[in-house]
């Protein structure tokens, strides 16, 4: 199985927007731009929303068959490692196996030694484009200790899937993403390099990228430092298929890809000059548009929306912890829950929805939102049904969203 050469992560928590994903996907398709949709969810959102893997491949060939879709399309099992991949292993084409957790953990140090000896037939530099990157000693023994731990596991990982899926085809991504300091391009290549040495092909690298990729707001960092590395990153990617025989379609992954449109206009830049791939993956902006189709639709969503503002803002420890190395919300800037509950329509909308030129958009109230899917699932029939009855207004928030925000500034 080969992953097409631009694919983007569409995120669903309640498996409710499946269909609207996909008519945006074949818009962007209608207008030239060959894109294939991944529906992807990960353990922890299934365990906090109470939804099974089953599900995810139920809504995904639903709305390929409702809308007549007849291209590749995927079902990917989000971040998973030995505990829980399991459960997906029937229902998914596509593994990202993410193995940050191991990333300076140390390996034996026997396969440390095993690595440097083998690889330091490497020394000296090698050239990517008109950057020579110094390899030495130092360098490597550096990299063992880092990463050796984590490849292996993906090893392990990777085999076992293999084994499990009896010989169905499957993609496989690699990500490192979720970690305090990127990876340098000469670490993505040897990376790269062991994967192949191991016997693991991903077709997709997910990387830690410098500047901040908060969950569901834009890019907090340094955009030209940003342009530089992702450059040579997509660079790096490109030498490591020549040199190492590695998939033809092997591309980078941005993760916690939603939102960040100031980034935008530099990946689509770089990847139409190099001709490269891109997987940009997607959560929560989905479930944010049908928040804000609530927000939108009147009295009872309304209460809805407020209802998750205030019982967020009470347990913020709690659903804040998860994704401490994806946030940055500070408390000071949150509006009080007495003012929330007074809110508009109106008013709540606009300070939900990604838009830098409205005055009342807040960057803090939205990540805030971003993690409170929790308390939506708690409310059960409550809250899905509530989907339902607004259906029209929140397709037309989850469209517009995916399309015009996201794929629109992406590739055209």
């Amino acid at each position: 199985m080969l992953l097409e050469k631009y694919s983007f992560g569409t995120g669903d928590r309640f498996g409710k927007e499946g269909r609207t994903q996909l008519r945006a996907i074949q818009e962007i398709n209608r207008l030239g731009i060959p894109v294939v949709p991944v529906w992807n969810k990960s353990n922890r959102e299934h365990q906090l929303t109470g939804t099974t893997q089953e599900a995810v491949a139920r809504e995904a060939d639903d709305a390929v068959k409702h809308l007549n879709w007849t291209g590749s399309y995927y079902v990917d099992a989000d971040h998973i490692n030995l505990d829980n991949v399991t459960p997906f292993i029937k229902h998914s084409n596509f593994f990202t196996i993410d193995v940050a957790d191991f990333i300076g953990r140390p390996a034996p140090p026997e396969l440390q030694h095993d690595f440097i000896r083998r690889n330091l037939e490497e020394s000296g530099r090698l050239k990517v484009a008109n950057s020579k990157l110094q390899i030495d000693r130092e360098y490597l023994e550096e990299f063992a200790r880092n990463y050796l731990s984590a490849l292996l596991k993906v090893q392990k990982i990777y085999k076992y899937v293999t084994v499990a899926k009896k010989g169905s085809p499957f993609i496989t991504e690699v990500s490192m993403d979720e970690v305090d300091n990127p990876q340098s391009p000469l670490d993505i290549y040897f990376i790269l390099k062991e994967l192949k040495y191991l016997g693991v092909e991903p077709q997709t690298i997910a990387p830690k990228f410098s500047g901040l990729f908060a969950k569901g707001v834009d890019y907090e960092g340094d955009i030209d430092r940003f342009a530089r590395e992702f450059e040579m990153d997509v660079l790096m990617v490109k030498q490591a298929v020549h040199n190492l025989g590695l998939p033809a379609n092997l591309k980078l992954s941005v993760h916690s890809g939603s939102d960040k449109f100031s980034i935008y206009p530099v990946i689509k830049k770089i990847i139409r000059k190099h001709d490269a791939g891109i997987h940009v993956k997607t959560a929560g902006t989905t479930w944010l548009e049908e928040v804000i189709g609530l927000a939108r639709s009147g009295t009872e969503g309304l209460a809805i929306s407020r209802h998750l503002y205030r019982e967020a803002m009470n347990r913020f420890d709690e659903l804040a912890g998860p994704y401490a190395n994806v946030l940055h919300i500070d408390p000071a800037k949150l509006p009080s829950v007495k003012e929330v509950i007074t809110w508009s329509s109106s008013k709540f909308a606009a300070s939900l929805i990604h838009d830098p030129a409205e005055p009342g958009y807040n960057t803090h109230f939205r990540q805030l939102i971003h993690i409170a899917y929790k308390i939506a699932a708690e409310m059960g029939d409550e809250f899905t049904d509530a989907l339902d009855h607004y259906r029209e207004i929140i397709e037309d928030q989850v469209y517009t969203n995916l399309f015009d925000r996201h794929l629109k500034r992406l590739f055209l």
